[in-house]
């Protein structure tokens, strides 16, 4: 076929950059009235987040933020650091919400090297945020005070001042590119300084409609915010609802009670959470577990859940959906989806399947594993380990201020995402490991995730975290770092003899400390910390 003629041109009126912002604006002219947020006392219809968002935005422009500017926010799941998600990029800023259980220099670092212009800062986290602000080596951000429990920073500028109206001819800013800057989200920092990771529209807008054909979603949900708006920008869930006119319920404080009682007061549908909520949810006191009214339906993501914790907590009610995804991945882009086939399984095969974490999501082009030498693709066979490499839409832009690391991540044409896995025949992939996390004793690859599963079925168990620990002999071998149920107990001899009955001999923990595990704010065990702990442990 010859070139295509001049006049076949993208238009203004065939060719309109992709931008989640065109969901709030939708959303709030056909469903104005319907019941958007509820945050404990407070209800907003989609009409009034709308003006709100643009009373936020119109108000930032005033402060003097320039497109390009970065907004900090750091707050729980609340109204305001929902709005957040659209009323920052409606000024043509950058927004950065921070993980709320960060140090002080953490947050001093984060604040310096996003340069951040303006600070959303929660009452609860003042304190925590004066201290950081005065470690850091830039000017002093623009102080908004977002309410909450506690006294506001001096000279901190109202929000609900700030949000009481937009000027009558206020328009958005909406961006000419859809590869325009929309988050800079930072990585956990398991080790060294946490990178920057940056957003841009169209992924954002992709990771929404990816979102609702992976999960199958429908009509307008329910949905309980229990996954921290700092993390991954909720998963994009505000984004993905928004899109749904769908009721999002707003939880600060994340509990089992806090759960069941958002489930039986306004009769939640969907929420997402870490296997760290299922564990919750399962051990919660048989008084906070009541009978769920109808299904519930949970995606979870973070950590590899245990098959014996979805066994548990699908048996409560809860359809869950595990997803895999990381933060330079706008969150899940890999779904264990479900075979009807599978229904025919005993409860504890099913709950296996359910484990592995699947196939790629309809935005994703490809999720392989590959060898870490060659870069060859390696067949599907459940048994050849190599790394997950991801391509599609919803791939960060890279790192900010760090070419290096932004070309790493890149080579050979997709992304490395550092996770070990099995691809299976029907294309499933599981996960083994983190490279660093592969145990190597011996001469033989142990994955932690493995012995870990094993623990996760001892019934006095509620976390476990396995790392490698230095031997003479051996090179390395597996340490078990246990973390009990409130009230149970178990001798190392008797969960040795356990883990014997579903590992291979070699496999077998060397040693187990019992003790409550370090977490980050999103549910995964530190092991880093293990690392270094179990260097001098006996």
């Amino acid at each position: 076929m010859s070139a295509e003629a001049p006049y076949l041109r993208p238009r203004p009126a065939n060719y309109v950059p992709l931008t989640p912002l065109s969901f709030l604006g939708r959303t709030a002219e056909l469903y104005p009235d319907r019941l958007a947020l509820i945050d404990e006392d407070r209800r907003f219809t989609w009409q009034e987040v709308r003006q709100r968002c643009d009373a936020l935005a119109a108000a930032l422009m005033d402060i003097g933020v320039k497109p390009g500017d970065v907004v900090s926010v750091l707050a729980p799941n609340t109204a305001e650091m929902f709005e957040a998600q659209f009323a920052v990029a409606m000024a043509g800023a950058v927004l950065n919400t921070i993980n709320i259980r960060l140090d002080a220099d953490t947050m001093a670092y984060i604040l310096d090297h996003a340069e951040t212009r303006v600070l959303m800062l929660d009452r609860q986290f003042a304190l925590m945020a004066e201290v950081a602000l005065q470690r850091t080596k830039g000017g002093r951000p623009v102080i908004i005070d977002l309410g909450g429990p506690g006294d506001a920073l001096p000279g901190s500028q109202r929000h609900s001042d700030l949000v009481r109206s937009a000027p009558a001819d206020f328009q958005p800013v909406v961006p000419a590119d859809e590869w325009q800057t929309l988050c800079l989200n930072y990585t956990s920092g398991t080790s060294g300084r946490p990178k920057g990771v940056l957003y841009h529209h169209r992924g954002a807008y992709l990771m929404a409609l990816g979102t609702i054909a992976g999960w199958g979603l429908s009509g307008h949900p329910t949905y309980l915010y229990t996954v921290p708006m700092f993390h991954c920008n909720g998963w994009g869930h505000a984004w993905t609802m928004t899109a749904l006119a769908a009721t999002i319920v707003c939880c600060r404080q994340i509990s089992a009670k806090a759960v069941y009682d958002a489930i039986g007061s306004f009769g939640v549908t969907h929420f997402g959470g870490a296997p760290i909520v299922l564990g919750m949810l399962v051990e919660a006191a048989e008084a906070e577990r009541p009978v769920l009214p109808h299904k519930v339906r949970v995606m979870t993501a973070g950590a590899p859940p245990p098959a014996a914790i979805l066994e548990k907590v699908e048996a409560l009610g809860f359809e869950v959906m595990q997803v895999y995804g990381l933060t330079e991945t706008y969150g899940h882009v890999v779904q264990s989806t479900w075979e009807e086939e599978w229904n025919e399984m005993d409860v504890a095969q099913r709950a296996t399947i359910k484990a592995r974490q699947g196939v790629r999501f309809p935005m994703m082009e490809t999720a392989e594993i590959r060898d870490v030498e060659s870069g060859k693709r390696l067949p599907k066979d459940g048994t050849a380990m190599g790394e997950i490499v991801l391509r599609g839409n919803t791939i960060m832009k890279g790192y900010h201020k760090d070419e290096a690391a932004t070309e790493a991540a890149f080579a050979g044409g997709a992304f490395h995402s550092g996770d070990v896995a099995v691809q299976h025949p029907d294309g499933f992939l599981e996960i083994r490991d983190r490279y660093k996390d592969i145990i190597i004793s011996g001469g033989e690859n142990i994955s932690s995730i493995e012995v870990e599963s094993a623990l996760y079925r001892h019934p006095a168990v509620s976390a476990a975290a396995v790392v490698a620990k230095p031997d003479a002999k051996w090179g390395e071998t597996p340490c078990a770092f246990v973390e009990l149920k409130p009230g149970a107990s178990v001798t190392a001899d008797e969960l040795n003899q356990f883990c014997r009955q579903h590992l291979s001999g070699f496999k077998v923990p060397k040693c187990y400390v019992f003790e409550s595990l370090p977490k980050t704010s999103t549910g995964k065990i530190e092991k880093y910390k293990l690392r270094e702990k179990v260097k001098t442990t006996p």
